[in-house]
């Protein structure tokens, strides 16, 4: 009789797929909280859109999901901190639109936006609405125009401070309408929309959702959207495009991992922000901020990152921006 001794060469290979295949199937993560760093302080409008997507996130892995703030340096701190982070799906991040900003705005920030990090999903958007203060008396993007040529300069425009989304915002408009105005940079949007409320500033770019409420008390007057599109919650504010400049900036948010964490985790990431995106309440909060949802997944998001730093370091080459930061 012949005997066949296959039995431990079958449990030693079964033992050998089972183990591959557990590696490339991350079933058990997250087994631990996530953190989620986000680069401005708390209470802002980046860190309100992280905790209604961290919230659904963690509740569809059964894992919380912990709101780390690192303000500081234009958002290049916790960046950094996140590049040096283990890939390992326990540390990720909501960049926002500085991620595409400061390459062009710093001279030396300690990682690459690109290389260093692993795209997750974008969440969306939030358009910003150019507004004037009631005292100049102007209703329009014309208006606007015709009054900065008359001030011969003098005009002004704020911002949350230099090289942020309003500040290039501002010049990619003042640069697209052949006017000069002069910027007035401020540390956050509190102070700077108060001054433009108090009439110390004229114009400024703020989000929709800070827009809205001073629009329908009468202490700020909207110019315009910049936007292809006009607002759901400001239907009646026309877009720069109707006015004849194709002028868009906003506020922007998605999640990247540092590069090198495991295909599978951003893999899993990716799908459960796209879950969360996709429900009606999710999308009712964000809408109400402000935010135009707007889901991409990893691939699409890298693509836009890129396309987001290559058209704003044309916007400061053609506004012929210098920085000493």
């Amino acid at each position: 009789m012949k005997r066949w001794v296959i039995g431990p060469c079958i449990a030693l290979v079964s033992i050998a797929a089972f183990a591959a295949t557990a590696q490339a199937q991350p079933a058990s993560y997250p087994t631990r909280p996530v953190k989620l760093v986000i680069a401005f302080p708390v209470g802002g409008l980046l860190d309100t859109i992280s905790r209604v997507v961290g919230e659904k996130m963690g509740a569809q892995l059964g894992q919380q999901f912990i709101i780390e703030a690192r303000p500081g340096a234009g958002g290049t701190l916790a960046t950094a901190a996140v590049a040096k982070a283990a890939p390992d799906g326990y540390t990720i991040m909501m960049i926002n639109d500085n991620h595409a900003l400061n390459p062009s705005v710093f001279k030396n920030i300690p990682y690459d936006s690109i290389k260093d990090f692993a795209p997750i999903g974008f969440v969306g958007s939030a358009p910003l609405v150019l507004n004037a203060n009631p005292g100049l008396g102007i209703k329009t993007v014309a208006d606007l125009i015709r009054l900065a040529k008359e001030k011969n300069g003098a005009l002004t425009y704020g911002s949350v401070g230099i090289g942020s989304a309003p500040h290039l915002a501002g010049e990619m408009f003042s640069t697209a309408a052949g006017i000069k105005m002069l910027h007035v940079p401020y540390r956050g949007g509190a102070p700077a929309l108060n001054d433009l409320i108090a009439g110390h500033l004229n114009t400024m770019m703020t989000s929709a959702v800070i827009s809205k409420g001073q629009i329908e008390a009468g202490r700020l007057t909207p110019i315009a959207v910049a936007a292809k599109h006009r607002l759901d919650v400001l239907p009646n504010v026309p877009t720069m495009a109707e006015s004849g400049y194709q002028v868009e900036a906003a506020y922007w948010f998605g999640l990247v991992a540092p590069a090198g964490t495991p295909p599978e985790v951003i893999a899993k990431l990716e799908k459960t922000l796209a879950d969360v995106l996709a429900m009606p309440e999710v999308k009712k909060r964000l809408t109400e901020l402000g935010a135009i949802v707007t889901p991409m997944g990893s691939k699409e998001f890298g693509a836009f990152i890129q396309s987001e730093i290559v058209k704003w370091a044309n916007v400061i080459k053609k506004a012929g921006l210098k920085f000493e930061q």
